[in-house]
């Protein structure tokens, strides 16, 4: 399982080990792993999750990071203006999915497509998905979209402020390979 902490503050408890959970935080749960989570205080934990795919066959890689911070991670261009910075990912031990925060500043990106199967959750921000032969779908924080491969698509950001994104995709990979013919 792949989770985002939205909001909140918590501790995950994975195989009775403790992990203190905080916004803006990626946490990695592999198959068959037992984990509970507790909240800190009177506010709620929300998390953004996906289920992941069972891992392809063969050695679990020796890293492991259970919680990633965005913060810690470090800014990728992806584009012309737009960036990303990946959360969980093959350095954190999860070599079959990818999970990044994206900024994409005011306007449109070209429209394009990627080899990987993507869901996107729109965490901050107003905008259009773009979905080649469909009509326009106007988006916002709470949003959540599934592109799979090759959806020729563009998320334009039609807001006066980044349009930040949460997204995750399988298999693991770069979020700046896109292509556009």
């Amino acid at each position: 399982e792949i989770a985002y902490v939205r909001s909140g503050a918590g501790t995950l408890f994975l195989d009775g080990e403790p992990h203190p959970l905080a916004p803006d935080m990626g946490i990695y749960i592999r198959s068959g792993e037992s984990y509970e989570i507790d909240v800190d205080g009177p506010d709620s934990l929300v998390l953004v999750s996906v289920t992941a795919p069972e891992p392809t066959e063969g050695e679990l890689p020796e890293v492991r990071k259970v919680t990633v911070s965005v913060a810690d991670q470090p800014t990728i261009p992806a584009g012309k203006d737009r960036e990303f910075r990946f959360v969980v990912d093959p350095e954190a031990g999860c070599r079959d999915v990818t999970q990044f925060v994206g900024w994409i500043p005011p306007g449109r990106a070209p429209t394009h497509h990627h080899l990987y199967d993507e869901i996107i959750f729109v965490l901050d921000g107003d905008g259009v998905l773009h979905i080649e032969g469909e009509p326009d779908t106007p988006i916002s924080e709470g949003t959540c979209i599934h592109l799979p491969p090759p959806t020729r698509h563009c998320l334009e950001n039609t807001g006066d402020r980044p349009l930040r994104v949460l997204g995750v995709f399988h298999p693991a990979g770069s979020a700046a390979e896109a292509y556009e013919k």
